[in-house]
């Protein structure tokens, strides 16, 4: 017999669960397969976090199912794979992922354009760059959801640098753009697959890597391999994002859009503090490198080479030229705003 007591009791139960199990969270769980240009070392610093976050965070709403470098495509595939739905988001680069866009080339590092990590964040929030990017990923049929400041890109070699002619002839795994930028001082760019990369140097098919900060040299096995660190850097800092595919992106509800967002925010903040005590830290207690330097006088002809390769790429397209034309605006303002900003 049903009571009133009864039918209140079990109907405030009832309408108890009913909020618990929501109609979000009754449905089965969005999933996606997302891929770093990251090895399994490196990615659990830099990605492997904010992913385990937004899992988290997500309740069972959604789950993202992380994969590091090479693991379900090669990286230089990212860009056609998260294009056609083979993979729904993406760690990486412009330039390393192959994106068919006009920004490819000031992804990763655009030679000596930027000095420190926050050049990056100012560029792409201040300064319109975020727009640019948004605008030319829509294009084919991919979200740009943010990007951030990764490390910056120093040679670290088997022999020791001290002279621009010392390049000559060496085997160096680099990102494309930067290594047709330095194939003019006689360096051999090589493309490997990241997991290969420790066993060219132990063969030596690698003379070298051009492709991180110290930090990255260590945490990636390099430091004992290719123990002579230059100082002079190609460039301060990294551009790297977070992309999704179009559709995809389209389908998951806003405020687990907002969520990605957040962590993926998370991940770049913590990038940029990692490597700005890592770079230092291990330069003074690094047991495994030796720092080498080329002259300041030297080093010029290198800073020189980088503005005739930003008129090259600036007269192939109007966005180049309008992502040059932004690079340089930037650089002349912290010139001229002086310290702490650029040291000149």
């Amino acid at each position: 017999m049903t009571t009133r007591r009864t039918f209140i009791t079990t109907g405030a139960i009832g309408a108890a669960a009913a909020a618990v199990a929501s109609p979000v969270a009754a449905q089965a769980p969005i999933k996606w397969r997302m891929q770093t240009y990251a090895g399994t070392a490196l990615g659990a610093e830099v990605v492997k976090p904010a992913v385990d976050a937004f899992n988290l965070i997500a309740q069972g709403q959604m789950e993202i199912e992380l994969y590091y470098a090479d693991q379900l495509v090669p990286t230089a595939e990212l860009a056609r794979a998260l294009q056609n739905g083979t993979i729904d988001a993406v760690q990486s680069d412009d330039d390393s992922m192959a994106s068919p866009t006009e920004v490819t080339v000031f992804g990763g590092y655009f030679p000596l354009a930027l000095r420190y990590s926050l050049d990056v964040p100012a560029l792409f929030n201040h300064y319109g760059l975020d727009e640019i990017w948004k605008e030319e990923y829509a294009k084919i049929g991919i979200k740009h959801i943010s990007a951030g400041s990764w490390d910056p890109c120093h040679f670290s070699m088997k022999d020791p640098i001290t002279k621009l002619s010392d390049l000559a002839g060496k085997r160096v795994f680099t990102f494309p753009t930067a290594g047709r930028f330095l194939a003019q001082f006689g360096v051999v760019p090589v493309t490997l697959p990241w997991e290969d990369i420790e066993i060219a140097l132990q063969t030596g098919e690698l003379d070298g890597v051009a492709w991180s900060g110290i930090t990255e040299v260590y945490t990636a096995s390099w430091a004992k391999l290719a123990p002579n660190f230059l100082t002079n850097n190609i460039s301060g800092a990294w551009i790297g994002h977070f992309f999704a595919n179009m559709d995809r992106w389209n389908e998951v509800p806003p405020h687990l859009q907002e969520l990605m967002r957040v962590c993926f925010e998370q991940s770049h903040y913590y990038r940029q503090h990692w490597y700005w005590a890592g770079e230092a830290r291990l330069r003074v207690e690094g047991a495994d490198t030796k720092l080498t330097s080329i002259s300041d006088e030297e080093w010029t002809t290198v800073e020189e080479a980088a503005q005739k390769f930003w008129d090259e790429i600036a007269a192939e397209s109007e966005t180049k030229a309008k992502v040059v034309g932004i690079f340089r605006k930037y650089n002349e303002t912290m010139v001229k705003a002086g310290r702490p900003y650029r040291n000149v």
